[in-house]
């Protein structure tokens, strides 16, 4: 073996041993940022809570001969566990309202879900969501004289529709997660202002069966 071959090996080793250390660096790097800050942060919690505690509790904390505050062994360590309890469930909730959102995102722009997502969705925060629809509960006459739905008013403008002397009522079906959407002219809504949007909508789903708690 020359010495241009012996060179090459040995920087071939050196560059070995330089990755090694490298790789090694990047595994323990965040093992000992974690394990200085745990520390530090026990440290800072030791000197300041005991400190904190006598001033609000002088009777239960208090001081030696020399005026040093007794310290309450574990008490650093409880609050700091505590502490990064809190923050991995707010970290949690972050990362799973991120996933929710990013999953929604998805389903809303796939070809085929798309539809049925958006419907869906809509339906259930019609009920449920802050912008809740359902909350308008009338009596409509969409079949003839006399007769009348218990509905919904979704919309209080149907100009959209070249429609601009009705509203736009939805009249959920019984015993089925389904309805029908009627345009409707005003003199053929009746409001039901007695009745709230949730016994009204239970009324009709259960067929007339439920009981009806006067609104107040």
């Amino acid at each position: 073996m020359d010495k241009q071959q012996i060179k090459n090996a040995y920087n071939f080793q050196l560059k070995k041993v330089f990755r090694y250390f490298l790789q090694g660096l990047i595994v323990l790097a965040p093992i000992g940022i974690s394990i200085w800050v745990i520390i530090s942060l026990f440290n800072m919690v030791d000197s300041i809570l005991p400190n904190l505690l006598h001033s609000v509790f002088p009777n239960w904390i208090k001081k030696d001969a020399e005026g040093n505050i007794d310290r309450i062994p574990g008490l650093g360590f409880l609050v700091e566990v505590i502490i990064v309890l809190i923050v991995g469930w707010l970290s949690n909730l972050f990362v799973v309202g991120k996933l929710v959102t990013l999953l929604d995102t998805i389903l809303e722009k796939t070809p085929g879900i798309k539809f049925v997502y958006s419907s869906v969705k809509d339906f259930l925060e019609a009920f449920t969501g802050n912008k809740k629809k359902f909350d308008k509960p009338v009596l409509v006459n969409v079949d003839g004289a006399d007769i009348w739905r218990v509905g919904f008013i979704t919309r209080l403008d149907a100009s959209e529709f070249e429609l601009l002397e009705q509203l736009t009522v939805y009249v959920p079906h019984s015993y089925a997660i389904s309805g029908v959407t009627y345009f409707v002219p005003k003199e053929k809504i009746k409001p039901l202002v007695n009745v709230s949007a949730a016994d009204a909508m239970k009324f009709t789903v259960s067929g007339g069966v439920a009981d009806i708690t006067e609104a107040k």
